[in-house]
């Protein structure tokens, strides 16, 4: 992140974060006290080994999970208050899990509506904009198609049409494409890459894949196994947009190469 985005608000503000879990046996640190600011309309990427925090770290951002001490701010406003999630800074996150999490019941159009029929929004309103996400997703023709029809890939463009429906400022993406396999996959980085270009949306996304977050990424956030800690904060310099080309240059390969022999010297 640069200096003048520094310079602002950040969209997001994380001060001295922690996490432990009870357990029957003994409290477990998952995450040490964490220090992050995520500029306004950036990407980036939480990258570690496995149990290293890096999903605790997302939820907590997305309010699913409360801190044990310090402070969150999502767009200028506390998240977190008195162990309370905020509903004016709640309502500039949106998420997107693994799993698609499409009700079966509902057509592809309905499950991406349903965020906006939980706000309120009559019928005719809320259809009109599940249709024009999913142009923007790249499903349109399949508004009136039930969850199964729909391949892997299609599920999670139309689990992030939902997360969009009421056009937070905040994506949060915990390992969207891990249940893909690798062609869909890098279908899914260069479309996610447009999405983000075209909505000027912040994104924080985890991943284990050190190839996606290079690609994806303006930053990626390093964690240490647990106790979670920020090893390496690591700017990604290519120009945007990116095409899967990038991937075999040396100056891609060498970043790879330095975020693998990192995991290797910590995990």
């Amino acid at each position: 992140m640069s200096s003048s985005a520094l310079a602002e608000r950040p969209a997001i503000d994380l001060k001295r974060v922690e996490k432990w879990y009870g357990t029957r046996d003994e409290p477990v640190h998952a995450l040490s006290a964490t220090d992050l600011a995520v500029a306004e309309k950036e990407f980036v990427v939480l990258l570690g080994p496995s149990g290293c925090g890096k999903t605790t770290l997302l939820r907590m951002i997305g309010g699913l999970l409360a801190p044990t001490s310090g402070t969150l701010d999502v767009e200028g406003k506390p998240l977190w208050v008195g162990g309370g999630r905020q509903p004016d800074a709640l309502a500039d996150l949106g998420m997107v899990f693994q799993d698609a999490n499409l009700f079966p019941w509902m057509t592809i159009e309905q499950n991406i509506a349903l965020p906006l029929e939980l706000k309120g929004w009559d019928k005719a309103r809320r259809l009109a904009r599940a249709h024009e996400l999913c142009r923007l997703v790249g499903i349109a023709g399949f508004e009136k198609r039930w969850p199964r029809e729909l391949s892997g890939g299609m599920r999670q463009r139309a689990a992030i049409a939902r997360a969009l429906s009421y056009d937070p400022r905040i994506l949060l993406m915990d390992e969207p494409f891990g249940a893909l396999d690798a062609m869909t996959r890098d279908a899914m980085n260069i479309e996610l890459q447009r999405l983000w270009l075209a909505t000027g949306k912040t994104i924080v996304l985890v991943t284990h894949s050190i190839g996606e977050a290079v690609f994806l990424a303006d930053r990626i956030v390093l964690l240490s196994p647990r106790p979670g800690r920020i090893d390496t904060i690591l700017d990604v310099p290519f120009a945007r947009p990116r095409s899967t080309d990038v991937q075999a240059s040396p100056e891609f390969q060498a970043i790879v190469k330095r975020l693998r022999h990192r995991l290797a010297e910590i995990s």
